[in-house]
């Protein structure tokens, strides 16, 4: 039945998308709307999957069809009906993040105030003429410092760099940045016909000699008569020579192959322009100053600092005042949603999800939209508690505003503050799919298959224990680094440690110092992507896909056809589909729309010809072994045990829902980082092995931040050091030793406000972080 618009409902009919299993769903609009269930339940398919895409579908149609090639789509939802959907606006943590161009200012808007407030309010140097604001932006030709272009560093090689043994001779490989085969070959050619000794060691060849060699930017053609190899005829040839210098800077800046970049990465030494000095600008932008400050020098200044030096300017009717006005309001928005340390310089691929997310999330409060859906992605990841109040308080303005906000989201004390709750389970994956309840948030107590209601009103969680004794300890002496300067830590070893403290509080520069001091084994488990293309998936990262294609090559009708374990790869050619490449979709080039992407016609997705899906292990083909979940293919596969191993590995980590072949461009950060971590499971670990976390539960519901948990403590059980990064109140109760950082972010942190056992740190006055650890640890008592 068509709903009118008197209705306040938003209505959901026969909702298929991913797991979930024809779902009917109604929502209050005009509401904090909150999704929960465990990873992989179906919360998102309904959230963002269903409800935003079928509001921008919507709006598609509203587009010009020209115009529709210029948006990025997300594609028509598997449902029968919705009804009563307002306009949406979608704030996801994307996985990728802006360029490196891009920067706190460019996402929320401040770096165009900024240079507004320099070009018409600035104090020019005398004679100077006034400046227009695309002067003051290191992203425009006008502004960007012409030796560094824009970038604030440049990138040299030295001879120590290019050289780093030089004891060896030319032969021998004294330069290491040369490429191999015929290419260095013909390098080394080339040197000897102009008269150089390459046999000599590196260190005796003469100063002018080696800088010629290394840093020339003459490009001599010679003759080059190669030696003859017994039964080969090597022809003379022309000869160009480039110095080492010139060949690392162009495959550096010019080649495709990302390998190739981080390969001559290595030999480069960056620092700061010594033109600009790091500041990205033209000296005649950096020349003007508001406040005694350049336009550099006000960027870097953390943002509550920014606007205490604009507020003694905000007053009156003047430019300066009318922009100091909008900067500061902008600020304060910022701040309230716990992002005042950052700075507006502060380069966007160094932000988390979660900081992006509240970036753009404080730049919709200026908006002014009304009557939208708002759609967030767990707006609280990343955030201290003592941020979170602030918030739902910005949730609760937006909705004020006359808007409805559909959020998914994990935290407990955010998900008691939602008006309405739909939890979607019970478990992952085949397992989900179904709507378990939708209401007020207390009706959920009642629901007795729901996991989010145990823990949400029944106290579920770690239990409280006593802690381990440390077996050592790794000393970590004058630290500067970001916001730490000359900090002394001691990390105690063979325990798990957890490091809290505000957003910006050094956090993650302690753990970086912490790689860098250790002496032994260590694994830096994070968030970045597993692959950047659909090619790299779940099997292929674990390894469990070489065991899979082995199983395959071994049954006894692929012996008879000769087909070996690269016959079930869709990598190469041989057994993929060739129609598409192995990737199982074609795209579709539409005339006046964009291009869009299907099934392959030929392969209708399974990615591999017809003879290979022909060889079949326990009834099944390779394709439909990677369509399968973790959960399914652990009873499929039990009998093998290398396959079982990393099964086994992978469900400990709550990644069961998965399925083999997802692309690693599908997995969000937390993901991303569980898939490393069941990798690093599977191996022999030795005993002194230090891992380091960065929020490892991020994204993770209560009860699988518990299961992730428990293969932590068994790490450190068995002899490995544990340190998290942790704003997850359970977590950092049930650790051993704690560090607790601050007592703010930015300027104001940096500094040890506690460290001890749990109890000790949460007894400390003085620490932000000390109320909500101690709140924790009475319930786990209780």
């Amino acid at each position: 039945m068509e709903t009118g618009s008197a209705d306040p409902f938003v209505r959901v009919r026969g909702a298929r998308e991913h797991n979930l299993r024809d779902v009917d769903l109604a929502v209050p609009r005009d509401a904090l709307v909150v999704f929960t269930g465990v990873s992989g339940s179906g919360k998102s398919s309904l959230a963002f999957g269903t409800l935003y895409a079928e509001a921008q579908r919507r709006y598609m149609e509203s587009v010009a069809p020209y115009a529709r090639r210029l948006l990025h789509q997300a594609g028509t939802p598997q449902v029968d009906q919705i009804t009563g959907l307002p306009p949406a606006v979608a704030l996801e943590q994307r996985r990728s993040v802006p360029s490196a161009r891009s920067s706190v200012g460019t996402v929320t808007t401040l770096s165009n105030l900024l240079r507004m407030l320099m070009s018409r309010a600035g104090d020019y140097p005398p004679g100077a003429e006034p400046l227009y604001s695309d002067a003051f932006s290191p992203n425009t030709a006008i502004g960007a410092c012409p030796n560094c272009h824009g970038l604030g560093e440049v990138h040299e090689v030295t001879e120590q760099t290019l050289v780093p043994d030089p004891s060896l001779s030319i032969r021998d490989g004294a330069i290491a940045s040369w490429p191999g085969a015929w290419h260095g070959k013909n390098l080394r050619d080339i040197l000897e016909t102009l008269g150089y000794d390459i046999d000599r060691p590196w260190r005796e060849l003469p100063q002018e000699q080696r800088d010629w060699i290394l840093f020339t930017d003459e490009q001599p053609v010679v003759t080059v008569h190669p030696v003859r190899s017994a039964g080969q005829v090597q022809r003379s040839y022309q000869g160009t020579y480039a110095s080492a210098r010139r060949l690392v800077l162009r495959t550096y800046s010019g080649s495709a192959s990302e390998g190739r970049r981080r390969r001559m990465e290595r030999f480069l030494v960056t620092s700061p322009c010594p033109v600009c000095r790091g500041q990205r600008l033209n000296l005649d932008a950096l020349a003007v100053t508001f406040a005694g400050l350049n336009i550099a020098g006000l960027a870097a200044l953390p943002l509550t600092e920014l606007a205490d030096v604009l507020r003694p300017h905000a007053t009156g009717d003047d430019a300066a005042a009318v922009i100091s006005r909008d900067i500061i309001a902008r600020i304060d928005d910022l701040a309230e949603l716990g992002l005042g340390y950052l700075g507006v310089s502060r380069a966007a691929p160094t932000l988390s999800a979660g900081e992006l997310q509240r970036l753009r999330l404080a730049t919709q409060l200026r908006s002014g939209l009304f009557g939208v859906v708002y759609i967030l992605d767990e707006p609280s990841a990343g955030l201290h508690p003592a941020d979170t109040e602030s918030l739902v308080a910005v949730l609760e303005r937006i909705k004020k505003a006359g808007n409805s906000v559909f959020f998914v989201e994990h935290d407990l004390e955010v998900v008691h503050r939602a008006d309405w709750i739909v939890d979607v389970g019970p478990a992952a994956g085949v397992h989900g799919g179904r709507v378990l309840y939708s209401g007020p948030v207390e009706g959920l107590r009642e629901v007795a298959d729901s996991v989010t209601g145990r823990y949400l009103f029944e106290g579920a969680g770690r239990p409280a224990r006593a802690p381990r004794a440390p077996s050592g300890v790794l000393e970590l002496r004058g630290i500067d680094r970001h916001n730490l300067c000359d900090l002394d830590v001691d990390v105690p070893l063979g325990v798990f440690t957890a490091v809290t403290g505000v957003s910006g509080s050094g956090k993650s520069s302690l753990v970086d110092a912490m790689e860098d001091a250790a002496t032994g084994r260590v694994v830096r488990v994070d968030q970045r992507p597993i692959g950047r293309t659909p090619r790299s998936n779940l099997a292929t990262y674990t390894g469990l896909f070489d065991t899979v294609r082995k199983l395959f090559a071994a049954t006894p009708e692929a012996k008879e056809r000769r087909y070996g374990a690269g016959r079930f790869s869709f990598n190469v050619p041989g057994g993929r589909c060739e129609n598409c490449q192995g990737e199982g979709y074609v795209s579709v080039e539409l005339l006046f729309l964009p291009s869009t992407y299907a099934p392959c016609p030929v392969c209708h997705g399974a990615r591999y010809n017809p003879d290979t899906l022909r060889i079949r292990y326990n009834g099944a083909n390779i394709a439909e072994v990677l369509d399968m979940t973790v959960d399914d293919a652990a009873g499929f596969l039990t009998d093998v045990p290398a396959a079982a191993r990393s099964l086994r590995t992978l469900r400990d980590v709550g990644l069961g829902y998965l399925r083999l072949g997802q692309p690693a461009t599908e997995l969000s950060g937390g993901e991303a980082q569980r898939v490393k971590l069941a990798a690093e499971l599977q191996r022999t670990r030795p005993a002194d092995t230090l891992y380091l976390l960065d929020e490892p539960t991020t994204g993770l519901h209560p009860a699988d931040a518990d299961l992730l948990m428990d293969r932590l403590h068994d790490l450190v059980d068995g002899g490995a050091t544990v340190v998290v990064v942790e704003h997850d109140m359970d977590v950092v109760a049930a650790a051993d030793h704690v560090v607790d950082l601050g007592p703010g972010g930015g300027d104001r942190g940096g500094r040890i406000v506690a460290q001890g056992t749990p109890a000790e740190v949460a007894g400390t006055a003085g620490s932000i972080t000390a109320p909500y650890l101690k709140a924790r640890l009475d319930r786990h008592r209780r």
